[in-house]
């Protein structure tokens, strides 16, 4: 079945957001760039950093939780994509750096992102595995650099879609009792 208009709009929106990440990964552009794909009231949850609200919220993060990985061997090439309405689901590799016979040092990850028209996601869920990323990087002997983030210790863990942009999966819609 051939993807409806909305799906191509959100593929092809996704495909502009990878080019840029790729971009960023070989220091041609900054992670702050990579917020404009958001819209004002976007939520962006992140396994390490937990839900960040807000495209300037979201602009903050990734320069914050981005320092000392970025141009230090980290990068998240793109593996496939695909759109189920409104919503777009990724595959992707965390590369933490090389072996020393240039073997990456690498993890998989899975993005969520829910697209709001206009070349804008509304929410994006990224998934790792943190006991995979702890083990390899104490396998690589990782030591942060100077500039590195720690994310903070107790964060947000809402995944929850915006109150306004719940129509597009009443399950992920945030439940009050």
């Amino acid at each position: 079945m051939p993807p409806t208009p909305i799906e191509t709009e959100a593929l092809e929106t996704y495909e502009r957001f990878v080019a840029l990440r790729d971009e960023i990964d070989a220091g041609r552009a900054r992670w702050a760039q990579a917020a404009d794909f958001f819209t004002e009231d976007a939520a962006y949850i992140d396994p390490a950093w937990g839900r960040i609200e807000g495209r300037e919220g979201i602009r903050a993060f990734f320069e914050q939780s981005m320092a000392g990985l970025t141009g230090y061997g980290w990068s998240t090439p793109e593996n496939w994509t695909m759109a189920s309405g409104h919503r777009v689901v990724s595959q992707w590799d965390q590369v933490l750096g090389e072996k020393r016979g240039g073997e990456p040092w690498m993890v998989a990850g899975l993005s969520i992102l829910y697209y709001a028209g206009d070349g804008l996601f509304c929410y994006s869920h990224d998934m790792l595995n943190m006991t995979h990323i702890g083990q390899t990087m104490r396998d690589m002997e990782w030591q942060p650099p100077a500039e590195f983030n720690m994310p903070p210790r107790n964060p947000n863990r809402d995944i929850s879609l915006p109150a306004a942009w719940a129509h597009l999966d009443p399950t992920r819609a945030k439940k009050t009792v």
